[in-house]
């Protein structure tokens, strides 16, 4: 069990407990289940809703908490520390209420108290079949006709896509204008030409019910329209900034159940009439691990404190998406070999974090593409 950070206020540490008391009673009992029979965990959802940290961070006139985005961070690494798949859960109603309180009017507003009690299962359609990072070449088409959008084309990756009560969809609003014709839509799954297709069989993150979804003649109201016509990119792009901090705190949740994994186990394991914890080999990976487990919380955390104080963190956020995802990847690699052969083991549970903290480096934008942001953040800086 690592330690409480000592900056973290009275409100932020009585959080962290609340949800470590939750993780160890009622999630790490289930997260093998949940894994092996790859059925999304409603009762677990439901738990994290009725401890109200659906809204922990979303303002108090939205009927969130009004805590500040530090305080989301910390309970995500706390929930994914437990299960990859539910804190993967987790960032969906909370960043779903995050961009409709953001960019919704007062009809979209309306989801926002269903999103926090549970209730309502949202989406988010972006990605497709032949297109993941280059945004400007999707394909699904949203035709205006009298006062309705009619939308067309095929969403691939949806996670919640076989429950979702609704799905914020990104569709081209003008064809001809790349990513500047492009415009989010609120659509009801229950609404006459909306289908799903087939289910993503994934190496990990079982349990989140991800398949593509068809939209066929989907006929919506333009009022469904969340912000302005053809400038949803831009509003995403905004929105990637707070994502990318779920998925890093996910990401180092991980990394930091693996680390105590390998240091127990390590303790408990003898060879050559030692534990191997004794070995330098294992001591020096043990020691990076925590070093590197520490500086990506605190990339992390400045990022958040940045967020929250209204400051552009596009560069801020992509280090910490890349430094902790990469990280991530790594030292739970490292805690698998510490394990040797019992790592490789559906007994332990390190082989399904193995398998959960790889979907990390890829999506909310592949590390690549942080990479570049990065590098084209450094060029406005130094002009």
């Amino acid at each position: 069990m690592h330690t409480v950070n000592r900056f973290f206020s009275d409100e932020q540490r009585l959080l962290q407990e609340t949800v470590r008391r939750f993780v160890a009673d009622d999630v790490l009992p289930a997260a093998s289940a949940i894994d092996r029979d790859d059925a999304f965990p409603q009762a677990l959802y439901k738990g994290l809703a009725d401890l109200g940290l659906f809204g922990v961070s979303l303002a108090e006139e939205a009927g969130g908490s009004g805590l500040e985005t530090t305080a989301a961070c910390i309970v995500m690494e706390e929930i994914a520390r437990g299960s990859g798949t539910l804190g993967n859960a987790y960032a969906l109603p909370v960043e779903a209420a995050h961009f409709l309180n953001e960019h919704g009017d007062a009809f979209h507003k309306t989801f926002i108290p269903g999103l926090l009690s549970g209730e309502l299962l949202p989406a988010t359609a972006a990605t497709e079949p032949d297109c993941g990072s280059d945004v400007a070449a999707m394909r699904t088409t949203a035709d205006r006709d009298g006062d309705d959008y009619v939308i067309n084309g095929t969403k691939a990756w949806v996670t919640f896509g076989r429950i979702a009560d609704f799905i914020m969809v990104f569709a081209k609003t003008d064809r001809n204008a790349g990513h500047k014709g492009i415009s989010c839509i609120l659509v009801e799954t229950d609404r006459p030409g909306v289908s799903r297709g087939k289910s993503e069989e994934l190496l990990g993150m079982h349990g989140l019910e991800d398949c593509q979804i068809i939209f066929d003649n989907v006929r919506v109201p333009i009022t469904n329209r969340i912000g302005p016509e053809n400038e949803a990119f831009k509003m995403a792009m905004g929105n990637f900034n707070f994502s990318r901090l779920m998925m890093s705190s996910m990401a180092l949740g991980m990394a930091q159940a693996a680390m105590e994994d390998a240091v127990a186990y390590a303790k408990s394991r003898k060879q050559f009439g030692s534990e191997i914890i004794k070995f330098q080999a294992v001591q020096f990976m043990l020691a990076d691990m925590s070093m590197d487990i520490s500086a990506a919380r605190l990339l992390i955390h400045h990022a958040a404190r940045l967020y929250d104080a209204g400051h552009s963190i596009a560069k801020e956020a992509a280090h910490a998406k890349l430094f902790t995802t990469d990280m991530a990847m790594k030292h739970v690699s490292n805690a698998l070999q510490i394990h040797g052969g019992n790592g490789y083991s559906k007994e332990y549970r390190i082989e399904r974090i193995f398998r959960d903290v790889r979907l990390s480096q890829i999506y909310e934008g592949t590390n690549q593409i942080q990479r570049l942001i990065i590098a084209r953040q450094l060029e406005k800086e130094f002009a």
